[in-house]
């Protein structure tokens, strides 16, 4: 191959690709909105439809305005909890008895909350305990008898469906499910089954299930243990400063009752957006959303909003965890929330410092100064409906301590804020978000999360596509401006991982 050819031929196609790109984000938003329907049922829940008929394939992207934030004093883990039930299927699927199973797990519950409500006595009756445990063994085993086991599972993979999956963060709560179109109505009728209708089967299984979760990925890891630690510190009221997960024995103390009232009261068409993308029929979609969603109660009915405030930081909050593992630093500074003005500014300053091997950081600490081993970065950390964290996470090489490694952290910082970001820095960056934004509405599925989750957030999908506009006007002073603004010593926190001294 002639190498000088094809550089060339690289280089004239950046130029065009740079070119086209300043008209990309207008081009995308006229040519989606001849694809997109949208509605909103008479209940308050709302449909984005997004056409697409490359493959008989159809996204199904549900996303409940309801996570770890919004969960009661008492009972972190209950959204992550009630996630996985939604996978045991309905007063239908999933059951050979559904009456006669609702009546055991209703005593199940009851005898539960009698152990629980005797365990946090001063002085527990031990013969109670005891008693109320039995029975309420016995009951669980007696549930487990009315259940079909996976039938929820087998039906979606029996139809062809594929990415089953749900996850819950400190934001929302969200489901996945890719079916060919065909199957749209057994979609319909699945997923307003479980919301319609949740039955809290295998309840107190699943509950096991999120402490074995929280086991592995916090109690057993260093760097879990770090994070959970780091929020308590970071948040002194804000309920970003709890778990996902949920602390264990909020675990233990979370009942079905617990879990019903949660649902009654998030789980209401207003809080709930349903994205469809790919080859579907929107007047069949709306048809079939009305048959099946239409019925479900709650019209009018709002979900409280998170009220709490996280106050001014007034000072620097440091802490040491004293593990046998890799030292470990990590840095973060309070932001700001996503419909903040700052918000793109402060998203790009990110990227220029932290994101990749192009980053100053990782130029600086990784290659040049052989400081660090590695660098990784959160934005928005743990969520941005409110204000959250920008996140570094350092590992530094053998033989540097973190002291070290921590003050070559703040020169970087401080080089930036007196104006160290060069243009093609900001560009750089700058592109790679758009080519991020555009790869992520190729497939059904990122069509049906970018939008909806989206629509959530800012009110309209088409925020999508203006983003990109904001992003593009972000001047390397306003970069500089935000790190003089956020990036101070006083809305810092520190966390560490060092060795027990010998």
């Amino acid at each position: 191959m002639n190498t000088t050819k094809y550089v060339k031929t690289l280089l004239i196609l950046l130029v065009v690709f740079v070119a086209v790109s300043s008209t990309t984000s207008a081009q995308n938003l006229e040519e989606f909105e001849k694809k997109v329907t949208e509605f909103t049922l008479d209940n308050g829940l709302h449909f984005i439809i997004i056409e697409r008929h490359d493959a008989p394939v159809v996204s199904f992207y549900t996303h409940v305005d309801v996570g770890g934030i919004d969960e009661p004093k008492g009972n972190t883990g209950i959204a992550h909890i009630f996630e996985h039930l939604a996978f045991k299927g309905d007063d239908y699927v999933g059951t050979t008895n559904w009456k006669e199973e609702q009546k055991v797990i209703d005593k199940m519950d009851a005898a539960y909350r009698s152990w629980l409500y005797e365990s946090y006595k001063t002085v527990p009756d031990s013969a109670v305990l005891n008693s109320k445990w039995e029975e309420f063994k016995s009951l669980q085993e007696k549930a487990k008898s009315y259940v079909k086991n996976n039938e929820y599972s087998e039906i979606i993979d029996r139809n062809g469906g594929t990415g089953v999956n749900a996850s819950t963060g400190s934001d929302m709560t969200d489901y996945y499910l890719s079916l060919p179109s065909n199957k749209i109505e057994l979609w319909f009728s699945l997923e307003s089954g479980r919301f319609l209708t949740p039955t809290f089967r295998e309840f107190y299984v699943e509950k096991e299930v999120v402490r074995e979760e929280r086991k592995m990925r916090t109690e057993s890891s260093p760097t879990g243990r770090l994070f959970e630690e780091f929020l308590a510190v970071a948040f002194t009221a804000h309920p970003y400063g709890r778990p996902v997960v949920g602390w264990n024995s909020d675990i233990t103390a979370t009942s079905i009752q617990d879990a019903k009232e949660f649902y009654k009261k998030y789980y209401v068409p207003s809080n709930i957006t349903i994205g469809i993308a790919g080859d579907v029929d929107p007047k069949q979609a709306k048809k079939l959303a009305e048959t099946y969603f239409g019925k479900m109660p709650g019209k009018g009915v709002e979900s409280p909003p998170v009220t709490t405030k996280e106050p001014e930081q007034r000072g620097e909050r440091r802490f040491d965890m004293v593990e046998t593992s890799q030292p470990v630093l990590m840095i973060g500074y309070h932001g700001v929330s996503e419909t903040d003005p700052d918000f793109e500014a402060l998203s790009l300053l990110n990227r220029v410092l932290y994101s990749g091997r192009t980053s100053i950081m990782y130029k600086s600490l990784v290659e040049d100064k052989k400081l660090a081993q590695q660098i990784q970065y959160a934005d928005g950390f743990p969520g941005t409906k409110d204000p959250g964290l920008a996140v570094i996470l350092a590992l530094p090489n053998s033989g540097v301590d973190l002291d070290t490694l921590e003050l070559a952290i703040y020169d970087e910082i401080e080089n930036v804020k007196e104006g160290g970001i060069t243009q093609d820095q900001l560009d750089r960056v700058r592109t790679n978000l758009r080519a991020n934004t555009i790869r992520g509405l190729a497939n059904n599925m990122g069509l049906a999360v970018n939008f909806v989750n989206t629509h959530v957030s800012q009110g309209d999908w088409r925020d999508v596509f203006n983003q990109l506009d904001r992003y593009e006007a972000v001047t390397v002073e306003d970069l500089v401006e935000v790190a003089n603004k956020y990036f101070i010593k006083k809305h810092r926190t520190v966390g560490r991982i060092v060795n027990a001294e010998s």
